[in-house]
């Protein structure tokens, strides 16, 4: 085993046996970073309800979950991350729409391969600011700031994206609400490869078994309002009495089954495919990233100008934080794979090519949205372990 090897495999074993020790002081460097541009402490409760985690989260996050169940048999968990429960108890103090910047620090709870379950986070909220693009700009500066103060200062790789921007692309191609659902979904979780080389081999795919004698049902699922749809199929599962199956709720059946709807009802074209395709392979510096947007949109005929306009404004606000705009990689297809995400995103690394982010954070107003409230809201997760286990390594 190489000496570097040997280094990072001692202090990953250090970080395992010893999960909360030595985190704290990294912690509260990013807290005090956060404090001073004005943020406020803030917290919540370690134990939450569980069942906003799978409604905003996606299904995907049950696995991971620390569960358990209250008095009443509700089902609880261990706070996996403090975003939910933060905007949750934001709306409860019926102050939606007033700005409030947060900050916390504590434990969270995940269960993770080979690593401790239990991890000390840094997480940056900022709720109700309007000026959206500079919130992004504050948000990616202060949290590169946070981490130059907890590590005493190095360089970082940055990559940015924008879910706006291919929002903007596949409303542009007239695609049905629930053919955008998928692709969106897709890019988010790395399946929208396998999508566009089905489209682009003109094959089309098996309809999946037992949707057949649902065609009736599927038909008529057809342009719905997903919210309403989900219920139709939760009245459905409750009135033949299935509550959960193989460790899913109703909610998680209703969703795979909408999923497995739109494949029935709905294809992705070849001239479609190419389009996205091409898309997806926009990467550069944003300056660089925005004119090869532009000549997209012209080529293909579809109007994003908007979008992109938001996206140079956002850049403006970078440089304007003394960001080193020509080093940061944007990338048109990058994506975080949480569902709430509906704008600008982000992580940083150690390095380009470094297995796992330090920080990642993006815009979220559609979590509020799912909420039932218009809240503009952007926030940023720091990952307090991998720092000591980089600093450890040196």
């Amino acid at each position: 085993m190489s000496d570097a090897r040997e280094k990072d495999t001692n202090a990953r074993r250090i970080a395992a046996q010893h999960p909360i020790n030595g985190q704290r002081d990294i912690g509260r460097a990013c807290l005090n970073r956060f404090e001073r541009a004005g943020f406020t402490r803030g917290d919540v409760a370690i134990l939450q309800p569980s069942e906003p985690f799978f409604e905003l989260s996606g299904e995907d996050i049950r696995s991971r979950l620390f569960l358990t169940g209250d008095a009443e048999g509700v089902e609880m968990c261990l706070r996996p991350e403090f975003t939910i429960p933060a905007a949750r108890d934001y709306l409860n103090r019926g102050i939606a729409g007033r700005r409030a910047d947060l900050a916390f620090l504590g434990p969270v709870f995940r269960h993770r391969q080979g690593e401790s379950g239990e991890f000390i986070q840094f997480s940056a909220e900022s709720f109700g600011r309007k000026d959206r693009e500079a919130a992004d700009a504050d948000m990616l500066a202060e949290t590169l700031l946070a981490l130059q103060d907890a590590r005493g200062g190095g360089e970082f790789y940055v990559r940015i994206g924008d879910l706006a921007l291919f929002e903007a692309l596949i409303s542009g191609l007239l695609l049905g609400p629930a053919l955008r659902r998928r692709l969106a979904h897709g890019l988010g979780d790395g399946r929208i490869a396998g999508m566009i080389e089905v489209a682009l081999s003109g094959q089309k795919k098996p309809e999946k078994r037992g949707l057949a004698r649902y065609s009736g049902v599927l038909d008529a699922l057809k342009g719905t309002d997903p919210k309403e749809a989900r219920a139709f199929v939760k009245d459905l599962l409750s009135i033949a009495g299935i509550t959960a199956t193989g460790g899913r709720t109703a909610e998680d059946i209703a969703s795979r089954f909408l999923d497995r709807a739109d494949d029935h009802t709905q294809a992705l074209g070849k001239e479609q495919a190419e389009i996205i395709s091409r898309f997806l392979a926009i990467t550069g510096d944003p300056d660089s990233m925005a004119a090869e947007l532009r000549r997209l949109s012209g080529d293909a005929g579809i109007e994003m100008n908007r979008a992109v306009d938001a996206f140079e404004q956002r850049t403006g606000f970078l440089e304007a934080r003394g960001l080193d705009v020509a080093s940061i990689e944007a990338r048109a297809g990058f994506a975080r794979n949480l569902d709430y995400y509906s704008g600008f995103v982000f992580e940083i690394s150690q390095s380009r090519g470094a297995e796992k982010p330090l920080a990642g954070g993006g815009r979220y107003d559609r979590l509020f949205d799912r909420l039932g409230a218009e809240v503009p809201a952007i926030g940023a997760a720091v990952w307090i372990a991998r720092i000591a286990i980089e600093e450890g390594s040196k």
